[in-house]
């Protein structure tokens, strides 16, 4: 399993508490699971509910700066040193 550092942002970090935690998991949606647990609150606010486990369309992922939806999304592979970081809507002026 990969060491993963997330970093959370606007409400997201506002709910959790703190900015960034350390989280184990070899792919992005069992880190993201793991995170879930930790914080439940924040479950609704990143997965879609349903069967199927998918992010609202408003949350971005993203993993050493690239956008995990160009990527393998959820499923995207994980290694030791990473840095994710979870965007909700952000909106402003």
């Amino acid at each position: 399993m990969a060491n993963v550092k997330v970093k959370l942002f606007a409400n997201l970090r506002e709910i959790a508490q703190t900015s960034s935690l350390s989280l184990t998991g070899d792919t992005v949606k069992k880190v993201l699971l793991s995170l879930t647990e930790q914080y439940p609150s924040l479950n609704e606010l990143i997965f879609e509910t349903g069967e199927e486990l998918k992010l609202c369309g408003y949350i971005n992922v993203f993993l050493n700066g690239n956008n995990i939806k160009h990527m393998e999304g959820l499923d995207t592979i994980l290694s030791d040193g990473d840095e994710m970081g979870v965007f909700p809507p952000v909106s402003g002026g």
